[in-house]
């Protein structure tokens, strides 16, 4: 048994559970045969440097550091090793992207649709409304699509599983509009490139500032629904994210953060002077 707790088996078991499996190839190849109980911090942080060499600490991190230290931590809840607690790399705060807000989704979509990009704008409206990566949503076929029951599934491009997402009224209406059809993909797109190409166009007719598919979807989702009210881990679950660290670090943004606290602050005192 001590023979097949290697770090391949530890992988495998590790997206066969739900763990991302975008950066694992290369780990696989680099420590695939290792037993768990072998690899070491200082092994797994000098691979990084090997690996990447001219990469900076963040992407080392999130390439190598990250989903190697998931992977042996996996291993240790199957009672294969101890605990892994690898440092990360020093790396400088990345200033968080600004998502899409309201005003910005509407006259991108009002554009979308003085254009005759139906499609697009639908699509737009998918990512922002359900946390949908751009490569899941342009993936979603017409059986896929549930109108009367308001829902879509998903197949999440990073760990291979079916996602329920569930679709507001308009962006039902929006889809139906798209006359989805079985085998037929429902926003027509077969690449995020090209997504990304069409979105900086209308960004432009309309006078607005470039935001990426994925700063229209899963930031500007994050952030629409944390300050809607709804809890961190009901957004996560909304939107299928697996870590918290990312989450919070990544795409969560608050929008007047210090004004909604002092109302906050002051419907309580208030409260109290009854």
């Amino acid at each position: 048994m001590e023979q097949e707790r290697t770090f391949k088996a530890a992988a495998d078991s590790y997206v066969q559970h739900g763990g991302e499996q975008r950066y694992l190839s290369p780990l696989v190849a680099r420590f695939g045969a290792e037993l768990v109980t072998a690899i070491t911090p200082l092994q797994v942080r000098n691979a990084a440097i090997d690996m990447l060499p001219n990469a900076a600490p963040s992407t080392r991190n999130r390439q190598i550091i990250t989903p190697t230290r998931a992977v042996l931590y996996h291993a240790h809840d199957l009672g294969w090793r101890l605990p892994a607690r690898i440092r990360l790399f020093p790396a400088p705060k990345q200033r968080k992207t600004v998502p899409a807000n309201r005003r910005w989704l509407e006259r991108f979509v009002d554009q979308c649709d003085a254009d005759g990009l139906k499609h697009l704008a639908a699509l737009a409206l998918m990512m922002n409304l359900t946390g949908a990566r751009v490569s899941e949503a342009i993936a979603l076929e017409g059986q896929d699509v549930d109108l009367r029951q308001r829902t879509a599934m998903l197949v999440k491009t990073k760990t291979d599983v079916m996602s329920l997402r569930y679709l507001p009224d308009h962006l039902v209406e929006r889809i139906r509009e798209l006359d989805p059809r079985p085998g037929v993909r429902v926003f027509r797109y077969t690449s995020r490139f090209s997504v990304n190409e069409r979105i900086a166009a209308v960004c432009r007719r309309a006078g607005l500032p470039y935001k990426s598919s994925h700063t229209v979807g899963r930031h500007a989702f994050a952030t629409n629904a944390l300050n809607a009210g709804v809890s961190v881990r009901v957004a996560m679950d909304a939107g299928g994210w697996k870590s918290s660290t990312i989450f919070l670090e990544t795409y969560a943004h608050s929008l007047n953060a210090g004004r909604t606290v002092m109302d906050r602050f002051n419907a309580i005192h208030q409260q109290d002077q009854c």
